[in-house]
């Protein structure tokens, strides 16, 4: 695309935010915001005219990319034929959303709540499925996120909930996670096989009768790109079938192609009661969530009201841009090119970053959501930033990578690998050429 730079308009922006806006899990005095002046495809540019490759996918929710034209086009005709309307009227666009990602679910499901996002997706999940079974208890990995509202902070295993604990009944178990396994494993397997025991345990002495759900995002997402070892998702669809749980499938990260497949627990032989979603929905172009909500449980609610609403649920904007957003991925091969690019780019491409670069202890991941594990000795594994922390290293490795334009997503001792479900053969590469240049520095603070 063509930009101007424009540093004086850049300066302005920077001034305005820094004079008046409040930003998230931050100290304000402490952050200096990087003002965006445009973007298009996989990349973004500041008012000097610096382009950053973006292997974030900002927040991991651009998987349409940024400013594609036909989603932009949807919104921009939608504003001119009905811009709102209040939840409690029908409009086409939400009953067309909610057509194309019940059928994208299969047909276990039924219907959709819309919500603004995906912490109040979750919010609504967990209230759906307390209703549903009777019980209140909600079980959840300490290796998880699940968003900033009441409920699903609480549901949030990372250090973030610490400081948000105000909600009740949520209780943390261990997931699998075979490289820095906490159940002793020396396999996928036995990993899986352990963990699942580990879970039944936890049901048990919580007791089964307390239990309404299991919360647990398909590929754990923030924490860590923590892919489930073989049989842990068909193991938990067990549990919950012996014991009368609902399991909600936090999608909310690992859905919309970011795995290769249009929600993540598609690439395992099992299948979820609720499904939470949000934003590669429709890449956040307008704030947008939902619950994909399975037959049986959507007839709990025939007869019995629900109580939950939202007054921008199902917002014609937002409706508009998922039919689009849906739509343009089916036309364009977009999730297919996605489980492409990480199988035949990402996955070789990171495998000899790893091999060339001792720092770099593991490589995770499916399509294009993948992370690296960083840590100062290979042997010990120990993390190259401490949990719930940053360090010198991580900030170098942060400050490299922009100064060569790719824009990381980084958490604790991990970088993500995470860019568009759009991105090319030879932006893939780009991004990793720039990853080898910036673990060649950061290899230094190797110790092994």
């Amino acid at each position: 695309m063509e930009f101007t730079p424009d540093p004086a308009r850049g300066r302005e922006v920077y001034d305005l935010d820094r004079a008046h806006v409040f930003h998230s899990w931050s100290a304000q005095g402490a952050i200096s915001p990087l003002p965006i002046a445009a973007a298009e495809g996989c990349y973004f540019w500041d008012y000097d005219g610096n382009r950053y490759l973006d292997f974030s996918s900002q927040l991991v929710n651009t998987n349409i990319g940024h400013q594609h034209p036909k989603v932009v086009a949807a919104i921009a005709e939608q504003a001119q034929r009905l811009t709102t309307i209040a939840p409690q009227h029908a409009n086409d666009m939400r009953g067309e959303a909610a057509k194309r990602i019940v059928d994208l679910a299969g047909d276990r499901h039924r219907m959709v709540f819309f919500t603004n996002g995906g912490a109040d997706a979750v919010e609504n999940a967990i209230r759906m499925a307390r209703i549903h079974t009777h019980k209140h208890k909600v079980l959840s990995f300490y290796r998880s996120y699940h968003g900033n509202t009441g409920a699903s902070i609480q549901a949030t295993g990372d250090p973030r909930r610490w400081p948000n604990e105000y909600a009740a009944q949520h209780v943390h178990f261990f997931g699998p996670f075979p490289y820095r396994s906490p159940f002793w494993s020396d396999s996928p397997e036995q990993e899986s096989e352990r963990a699942l025991e580990h879970l039944e345990q936890v049901i048990q002495f919580e007791g089964p009768r307390t239990i309404g759900a299991i919360l647990l995002e398909s590929v754990v997402g923030t924490a860590g790109v923590l892919v489930p070892p073989p049989g842990y998702l068909e193991g938990v669809r067990a549990l919950c079938d012996k014991y009368d749980i609902v399991w909600i499938a936090d999608e909310v990260m690992s859905g919309f192609g970011r795995t290769g497949a249009w929600f993540a627990w598609q690439n395992f032989d099992a299948e979820p009661d609720l499904i939470t979603f949000a934003k590669g929905s429709n890449s956040g172009y307008v704030p947008a969530g939902g619950v994909v909500i399975s037959g049986d449980i959507a007839d709990t609610f025939r007869e019995r009201v629900f109580p939950g609403g939202l007054t921008y649920s199902g917002h014609p904007l937002a409706m508009a841009s998922i039919v689009a957003s849906i739509d343009a991925m089916k036309e364009e091969g977009i999730v297919e090119n996605a489980a492409r690019i990480g199988r035949d780019v990402l996955a070789p491409g990171l495998a000899e970053l790893a091999d060339k670069h001792p720092v770099i202890g593991e490589v995770r991941g499916l399509g294009v959501f993948w992370a690296l594990d960083l840590v100062k000795n290979r042997q010990t594994k120990e993390p190259l930033a401490p949990y719930g922390g940053s360090s010198p290293a991580m900030n170098q490795f942060m400050a490299e990578c922009r100064t060569r334009g790719l824009m990381p997503f980084m958490n604790f001792n991990r970088t993500h690998v995470v860019p568009p479900c759009i991105v090319t053969d030879a932006e893939a590469k780009e991004g990793l050429a720039i990853l080898d240049e910036v673990f060649t520095l950061i290899d230094a603070h190797y110790e092994g």
